[in-house]
This record gives C-alpha cells, structure tokens and sequence, in this order.
C-alpha cells in the first residue's frame, strides 16, 4: 500500500496499478523527504514527478506545501492511476496546488515550453532504463531549473553512476537495499 506520508494529506492512501509502477517504498520517500526538507523549503515549490508511476513523490510534495506539481509518465494505466490519486489529494487539501498528470514521454516532456522554474525534479526510471538516456534527461533539465534546485534520481543499486553536468553539483549517493538515490543540487552557469 502507498501512501502520502507527511503534511496536510498525510495517511491518505494513494491507488496503485502494480503491475504498470515500482512505487517508491515509504521508507525511502520519507528519506528523500526528510533530506529534502532539511536543505530546501517546499512551501511554494514548483516539482516535476519525473516517470511518476502512481504520482507518489509529486503528490508528497503538494502534501507538503508545492504550489504546482508536474508528473509525467508514458504509460495510459499510471496516467489514469494519477489521476484518481489527483482527485484524491486535492480533497485532502485545503487549498490545493497546481497537479497536472501529463502522459507522454520525459524527453517529449522536456521539450516543451512551460512558464514555471523548476525547484525540485523527481526522477525515477524503470530499473531497467539505460544510463545514457537517463543522462540525457538531466542534461534535459538545466533549462527548467532554478539555482539551488534539487535533482534526486532513484535508482537500481547495480546501475551506474549518472554522469552529472558541470553545472550540477553532485550531493551525497545515499543507499537503501537494491535502491540508490542519487542527488545534485543545480549551479546556473548565468550568475555572475
């Protein structure tokens, strides 16, 4: 069973579609979060949910204080599951924040042009997406990302490495059993 754990939808039990999602354990949202909260405010934050299965992360996120939340996935089954986790979340909230389920592929995504600067980026693969495409994706990034902004990549802990631009200050790899997520904060190359 997923849920949302923390802020004002907190304990809200969120649907799943098992045989389409590998949703990130509790145990490690509520690390990622922590982690999260401790270095970046989330009040106001605009998130992308990144291959967001049942929307989890970005729906923790509008849980805990994200004025806008993207989340992304290629698949009509999760697409349809976010949705109804959506609708769910949003009566939770008393004022709920922007949450859109977008389907269509991360680079598709990506390639678009949206009126938002990005603080938080979600993303978590299948286990078994190449490397070099999810190093594609955060070279992707940089145009949507504010200073300071956050990337955090889950993934197996037999992938490698991502190999993080120059603008991309890589953070501590933390480990939790056959998952590893990898964090970077974002360094625009335009301050001067």
């Amino acid at each position: 069973m997923t849920r949302i754990i923390g802020g004002q939808a907190g304990s809200l039990r969120l649907s799943s579609a098992a045989s389409v999602t590998r949703p990130t354990s509790d145990r490690v949202r509520e690390a990622l979060f922590s982690r999260l909260e401790a270095n970046l405010d989330l009040e106001g934050a605009i998130v992308f949910d990144l291959f967001a299965g049942t929307g989890a992360l970005g729906l923790e996120a509008a849980s805990r204080g994200a004025r806008g939340v993207w989340m992304v996935d290629n698949h009509r089954g999760a697409i349809e599951v976010i949705q109804g986790n959506i609708a769910k979340v949003t009566a939770a909230l008393s004022s709920p924040p922007q949450l859109v389920a977008s389907k269509s592929s991360v680079n598709a995504f990506l390639s678009r042009t949206i009126d938002q600067v990005v603080d938080v980026v979600f993303i978590d693969p299948p286990y078994d997406f190449p490397a070099g495409e999810v190093d594609e994706i955060i070279n992707a990034l940089a145009p949507w990302l504010a200073t300071d902004a956050w990337v955090l990549l889950e993934r197996s802990s037999r992938s490698p490495e991502p190999l993080w631009p120059k603008e991309f200050r890589a953070l501590p790899t933390k480990n939790y059993g056959d998952t590893t997520v990898y964090v970077a904060s974002y360094q625009s190359t335009e301050a001067s």
